[in-house]
């Protein structure tokens, strides 16, 4: 069957290229969520000892050249140089050649919550100092946010619809959505949809310092992400990029592609509340979970699995909770949810990429990877975050969600494709 109950076309997942914290490719990213280590140490991107927090999550071995030209690489910010590189990486790994794709009907959704911070902050630096003749004329291509899927579109040749969302944390996840919607709808047979970040950076963690929204536990860097335990105090930022092969299902069955999951279901709200905290109760989020499972024709029974949205910090992991809680009644204490920023940190607008490629690992491998440093239960936060140590299980069916700041809720769901 090449078409969903509702007569939509179905999206399969057949190519995963990630650059993250705990490890370049499917391998080493796997492995590391499965064995539970953390990517988190001191910042080295610049000089943090004067910061109250002086940990992040830093993509280590990241060599531009390795994907693209020396030249072309020195005109892109990183954030943009860690999409081409994703997208290379998702390309092999899905063994699909654009030779044979209709370029016209490969689309390229790709979304940064931020963009190009590292070159705003040093071209405004060269401004101060040298002034404006000194301004480098890839300055606005290397900054804007649109810039990630413009860098991979002219790398694959792909010349279907490019661009992306900016919705903050919440950015690959909404990414990953409307590529599904691009496929159903039958505006494109491929789209290579994610989100990148670079965002370890002097400004943006002063920032984030200051809004007092990030763990200060520098002592242990690794311990130092800790989703739904008591003793959370905060998340870690992170930086990397996620890219996915979303192909029509027959498309794929066709050429013989490997399969990772079927994307199934969408939903997107916003909790019209307030520009950084979650809406009491996890209100949206509530609704963007029952979007989602009832947009694939399911009901929340079904759903085995939980990739949560799990910051580290006392409102989010507490309201997520409670919204899991609202949609899924006693079924709630049944399901599995891990936090995978335990080990990657917050990528920011490639968490949901990441984390929904872990997704769609834990339904092709049948097991679950754990929220790590999980010691202290918190009474507010009372369901299996499958602590401390993956769990061999069988998924059939999951969710994984996103929470960005300014209210952006987004859950897609997962499952094993049917035939």
């Amino acid at each position: 069957m090449t078409h969903g109950t509702n007569g939509r076309r179905r999206a399969v997942i057949t190519g995963l290229g990630l650059i993250t914290p705990v490890g370049i490719g499917v391998p080493a990213f796997w492995d590391s969520l499965v064995s539970g280590r953390s990517g988190v140490g001191p910042i080295s991107r610049f000089d943090a000892s004067n910061y109250d927090t002086r940990i992040a999550a830093e993509v280590q071995g990241f060599e531009p050249s390795d994907y693209m030209d020396r030249k072309e690489a020195r005109r892109m910010d990183r954030f943009a140089q860690f999409a081409v590189a994703a997208g290379r990486l998702a390309l092999e790994d899905a063994a699909l050649s654009m030779k044979a794709c209709e370029p016209e009907r490969v689309a390229v959704w790709i979304g940064s919550g931020i963009g190009g911070l590292e070159t705003l902050e040093e071209t405004s630096r060269i401004l101060a100092e040298k002034g404006p003749g000194r301004v480098s004329p890839y300055f606005v291509p290397m900054l804007i946010a649109n810039m990630a899927a413009g860098q991979v579109s002219i790398m694959t040749g792909a010349k279907g619809t490019c661009g992306g969302p900016v919705t903050a944390c919440a950015t690959g996840t909404n990414a990953i959505g409307d590529a599904l919607r691009l496929i159903q709808l039958g505006e494109a047979d491929v789209v290579l949809a994610g989100g990148t970040e670079a965002p370890i950076t002097p400004l943006a963690v002063a920032g984030f310092c200051s809004a007092r929204a990030m763990s200060t536990n520098n002592a242990d860097p690794s311990g130092a992400s800790r989703p739904f335990d008591k003793e959370r105090d905060g998340f870690v930022m992170g930086e990397g990029a996620a890219v996915l092969v979303i192909e029509e299902l027959n498309r794929a069955v066709q050429r013989g592609a490997r399969i990772y999951a079927e994307l199934a279901g969408y939903g997107s709200t916003s909790d019209a509340y307030h520009v950084v905290q979650p809406s009491p109760g996890g209100e949206g989020g509530a609704r963007a979970m029952l979007k989602a499972v009832a947009d694939a024709g399911l009901e929340p029974g079904a759903v085995d699995y939980i990739n949560a949205h799990g910051t580290s910090t006392p409102l989010n992991d507490k309201f997520e909770t409670e919204a899991i809680k609202t949609v899924f009644g006693a079924h709630a204490y049944r399901l599995l949810v891990s936090s995978t920023k335990s080990m990657t940190g917050h990528l920011l607008g490639a968490a949901g990429a990441a984390e929904a490629a872990a997704t769609a690992l834990a339904i092709h491998s049948g097991v679950v990877p754990p929220t790590i440093n999980y010691a202290t239960p918190d009474p507010d936060c009372d369901l299996d975050y499958v602590p401390n140590t993956a769990r061999k299980q069988p998924v059939a069916v999951a969710i994984s969600n996103s929470l960005g700041f300014g209210g952006h809720n987004a859950t897609i769901l997962l499952r094993r494709r049917l035939a």
